[in-house]
């Protein structure tokens, strides 16, 4: 009777076991999601070129669990004298809030704020004479905050 009810004990808890560690796994992300992170915060124009597919099909990329929200730029001007710094904003509130979920903010902050330094003056290449020297001087004061202020 005993050996039975042992047998049973055991084969339940195995089960349950087993039933949980399934589920865990499902629920974790990919091994590659520092990796693929990384990819995403580089300063390269091919860094921010990714990261903006992968925002417009953020569906695909679900099971690692990015957190994809922004305040953009934060409680500076998203647009300021009409240069469109937003995209530049989200990515690097992408870099941040990430990172920060990883652990591994202290370690990435400075790249993170080059990047959308980066960022910022591939927006004023677009523009010539005073404008891009405008554009540019913009670009290095939203820089010096973030990297002041984080």
């Amino acid at each position: 009777m005993h050996r039975r009810l042992a047998t049973g004990l055991t084969a339940a808890a195995l089960a349950v076991t087993t039933v949980a560690a399934t589920a865990a796994a499902a629920d974790a992300a990919p091994a590659d999601k520092a990796q693929v992170l990384a990819s995403w915060t580089q300063t390269s124009a091919s860094s921010h070129n990714a990261w903006t597919a992968a925002r417009a099909n953020k569906s695909a990329w679900s099971a690692y669990g990015f957190d994809w929200t922004t305040d953009y730029c934060s409680s500076s001007p998203d647009n300021p004298f009409g240069f469109p710094f937003s995209t530049s904003c989200a990515r690097h509130d992408f870099g941040y809030r990430n990172y920060k979920d990883a652990g591994t903010f202290s370690a990435n902050k400075s790249r993170l704020d080059s990047a959308f330094y980066e960022d910022l003056k591939r927006v004023c290449a677009g523009y010539g004479g005073a404008t891009k020297t405008a554009c540019t001087s913009t670009a290095w004061t939203y820089y010096q905050a973030v990297k002041v202020l984080g």
